[in-house]
């Protein structure tokens, strides 16, 4: 038969992650060397840091880092900063992306500069299919609605702002893509499609909104962000929750 290569246990172990199976993929991963000749590299050990991640075992995902026979890479950090995100420990996502900024300042996430008080804060975002860009203003008081109806609860963990609580919640309702999908959503015809271009990477509890607002309109709500596609349809996204 033909002989596993380095690439395919890349994705064995990305089958493994996708899975939860953490048995397997340590027998996978110590087959490598043992039955095939093949030195596990740094995506490799990424791979297992995923596995436990998605499986919910963060604190043992930060202790295989700990003990990798290399200095972590910033792959190795990028990929804890999503799994720490996926999981909801904010500290740990800070951490990581201290580390990963640490390594590579182009991974800095703008949101977490400093930024004025949200009132006067602009998002900009493109409407596919129209080519144009358009600044917002304004605060999406339907969407405030509609998304309340459904049992949506904001995530005031990504706001970094200190302010009240009340403040916070609207706070988030300035992010350029929530606006850019209001605008859409009156401005272009029911049940099509709506595609929106996002220059940031799109943070938790926008796409935990964007995921009811699919249901609710019954459209399909496609963002792309600087990480990759995300497919919104019937409450559900193409990522699965990991980005």
């Amino acid at each position: 038969g033909i002989a596993p290569t380095a690439h395919t246990f890349t994705l064995v172990l990305n089958a493994c992650a996708n899975s939860e199976a953490i048995e397997e993929a340590f027998l996978y991963f110590d087959a490598m060397s043992r039955d095939h000749g093949i030195e596990p590299g740094v995506e490799h050990y990424v791979g297992i840091i995923e596995v436990l991640g998605k499986s919910g075992h963060l604190n043992e995902a930060v202790e295989y880092i700990e003990k990798l026979p290399f200095e972590p890479t910033d792959t190795v950090w990028e990929s804890l900063l999503n799994l720490a995100r996926m999981n909801g420990d904010i500290d740990l996502e800070d951490r990581a992306e201290e580390l990963l900024v640490s390594l590579d300042p182009t991974k800095v996430n703008p949101k977490k500069l400093p930024t004025p008080p949200p009132k006067r804060r602009l998002g900009i975002n493109m409407l596919d299919g129209r080519n144009k860009l358009v600044e917002y203003r304004l605060p999406p008081k339907i969407e405030k609605k509609v998304v309340n109806e459904q049992r949506y609860v904001p995530d005031t963990r990504y706001v970094l702002h200190d302010i009240d609580q009340e403040a916070k919640e609207q706070a988030l309702l300035y992010h350029s893509e929530r606006l850019a999908i209001a605008y859409g959503l009156i401005s272009t015809p029911a049940r099509t499609p709506l595609r929106i271009i996002k220059n940031l990477r799109i943070c938790g509890d926008c796409h935990n909104a964007i995921k009811i607002m699919s249901r609710i309109v019954g459209r399909e709500l496609i963002v792309r962000d600087n990480k990759r596609f995300h497919h919104f349809k019937d409450g559900k996204c193409s990522c699965g929750d990991y980005w």
